[in-house]
């Protein structure tokens, strides 16, 4: 395999790996902020039965329920944020792979054709020697 292909092989492994460790960055950025939003909406029903049970609670409910979506809808526009960013890592780690697949087929290839042509080499040499032989001396 030539320098060049091995050179460009390495490259485009770095930037695959270098992509799958960002997506996985991105993934459990997403998994916590979905988290938190199932978190703020587990506190809110708690905060909805004590109000059911108290009625002095059942004053600031409406303020809390404020404040819980405020918060929510800030979670959920972060959430809406990551989504995207992760469909891009993740385009950009399928273009990235394909871009390796391609090196290392060019890679093969070549390493492929120069074999047939040690072979042919071979071959002809064998050939050569053949002759040789045939021929009285």
């Amino acid at each position: 395999m030539p320098k060049w292909a091995k050179s460009l092989i390495r490259l485009s492994t770095f930037e695959v790996e270098t992509l799958q460790k960002r997506l996985a960055d991105v993934v459990t950025r997403r998994t916590h902020c979905e988290m938190r939003i199932a978190t703020l909406d587990a506190e809110y029903e708690v905060e909805c039965v004590k109000a059911a049970t108290d009625v002095a609670l059942q004053h600031h409910l409406s303020a809390y329920k404020h404040g819980f979506r405020l918060r929510r809808d800030a979670c959920a526009g972060e959430l809406d944020g990551i989504v995207r960013e992760e469909d891009g890592v993740r385009d950009s780690l399928s273009l990235a792979f394909e871009e390796l697949k391609k090196f290392e087929h060019v890679a093969e290839m070549t390493h492929l054709r120069r074999i047939a042509e040690g072979k042919k080499a071979e071959s002809a040499a064998m050939d050569e020697v053949a002759l040789r032989m045939k021929r009285p001396a």
